[in-house]
């Protein structure tokens, strides 16, 4: 019995659908790789999934007579020549009650740097209940050399934490932000909303 040649038509067109299908893979997993990112982080703070905090546009009209702690931790990318920290260290409010705290950022180096901050609670099962009216992250902001800057954070934490069994028994919630380097890019929620400001933004 005769080998099948590999030149002939048919094993050339053979070949030629398994390399059409293979570009066509590697480039749908490239494209999707830079889609996750965006769809990963409009997933996060939709739901609040992985200790991602929730935005939203109003206050709470329930607060309870029962408090909770909550701390705020700053931290900055290598590559970013900049101060960045926790002006109000601490907080005890109410649950429920609208609180506002302050972040600082000072520019350190000789140059504009724009700035990009993304933020996480833990534990993680509390960030589905705390919601941020105000805050600066996935902005870009820009310091000129040596400026600063006091961003703030309005936020309560919703009353319905106390009802839920994996989280009822939380006493201490934890608000992090870490600012990366940023180029010109438009960020995530500019493009979003059609703005692109170097000022912290609703």
């Amino acid at each position: 019995m005769n080998a099948p040649n590999p030149n002939s038509t048919a094993s050339r067109g053979r070949n030629l659908g398994v390399a059409t299908a293979c570009v066509v893979f590697v480039c749908g997993m490239v494209g999707m790789s830079f889609a996750a990112v965006p769809l990963y982080r409009l997933f996060c703070q939709v739901t609040g999934y992985g200790g991602t905090t929730q935005r939203v546009e109003q206050m709470s009209d329930v607060v309870l007579d029962r408090k909770i702690n909550v701390t705020f931790d700053a931290n900055v990318s290598s590559g970013l020549n900049w101060d960045f920290r926790a002006v109000d260290k601490k907080v005890n409010p109410k649950i429920g009650e609208t609180v506002e705290i302050r972040y600082e950022a000072v520019n350190k180096s000789d140059k504009p740097v724009t700035g990009e901050a993304v933020f996480n609670v833990t534990p993680g099962e509390a960030g589905a209940y705390f919601n941020k009216v105000q805050c600066f992250c996935f902005t870009k902001t820009t310091l000129q050399p040596g400026e600063k800057l006091e961003m703030p954070v309005v936020f309560f934490v919703d009353p319905a934490i106390v009802d839920a069994e994996e989280t009822k028994d939380i006493g201490t919630i934890t608000l992090s932000y870490t600012f990366y380097p940023k180029d010109d890019e438009a960020p995530v929620a500019a493009l979003a909303t059609g703005e692109d400001k170097v000022q912290p933004k609703l």
